[in-house]
């Protein structure tokens, strides 16, 4: 009973203030990653990617989510190629034409927290690349148009599932998902990419999520560095990974990292 009743436990619902304070924090990601965007090409290293989230979420009166988070030496996570998530920005990691790289970002503003990724081609990638990075995104958006009133915690699941299997033969990553979000950055409940529909607790307006599906080119399987951050493709395949914090709201998601949403 105790099991059942822990995963059925509701998420927690803010107010509207609150969702607004939070959406104040989303954008300070959300221009970080812009900034990050325009910086990202052949020659640039890592941790100059990493210096500039931070001055730019310092810069806007924030203290970026990551940085000593369990300790966790960055202000993004920076992951090329078969690095999955959490990979650690540094000076020898520079970045090569054709390379693919995941940056998540995280910001705290007035004590509410941000959350976004976005997967970036260095220079031209290949199509294959393309596609994999474009499959992600819309499977993340497909999670974000299921985040409404009255639906389950398991539908978002179900959606980015359905549109990544439906992109293509991509590997899903089981191990790593989205999460509650609020005054903390990782919040009940985890929220899984995949599942059957009408499981978990109800969403109510006011609940936020961060939504965040990661696919390979490979078989999905995950391995751990020795860093104990980096997560890699168990088969050396290149990964893609998008993410956005979402408020449900009366009328539709609101995604809070998105700078025109």
């Amino acid at each position: 009973m105790l099991r059942f009743f822990r995963r059925h436990r509701p998420i927690e619902v803010k107010s509207r203030g609150e969702v607004e304070a939070m959406r104040a924090a989303g954008l300070v990601v959300a221009e970080a990653l812009a900034l990050i965007e325009k910086a990202v090409k052949p020659g640039i290293s890592t941790a100059e990617l990493d210096e500039l989230a931070e001055q730019t979420i310092r810069d806007a009166g924030a203290v970026p989510s990551f940085k000593g988070y369990h300790g966790f030496p960055a202000s993004i996570c920076a992951s090329v190629n078969e690095q999955i998530v959490h990979g650690i920005p540094a000076r020898e990691t520079v970045l090569a034409e054709g390379d693919l790289i995941s940056v998540d970002c995280g910001a705290i503003l007035d004590g509410w927290h941000g959350d976004a990724a976005v997967t970036l081609a260095v220079g031209a990638v290949s199509a294959e690349d393309q596609d994999l990075s474009r499959a992600t995104e819309a499977a993340m958006w497909a999670g974000v148009r299921a985040a409404v009133p009255g639906a389950r915690l398991s539908d978002i699941s179900h959606a980015v599932q359905t549109a990544a299997e439906r992109a293509g033969a991509y590997g899903q990553v089981a191990e790593y998902g989205g999460h509650g979000i609020g005054r903390e950055m990782h919040m009940d409940p985890f929220l899984p990419n995949a599942g059957k529909p009408g499981r978990g607790p109800l969403l109510q307006v006011g609940a936020t999520l961060a939504i965040e599906p990661m696919l390979t080119r490979g078989s999905g399987r995950t391995v751990e560095l020795d860093d104990g951050w980096t997560v890699v493709s168990a088969d050396g395949s290149r990964a893609a990974h998008w993410e956005h914090t979402v408020a449900v709201t009366a009328d539709g998601p609101w995604v809070l990292t998105q700078r025109d949403s």
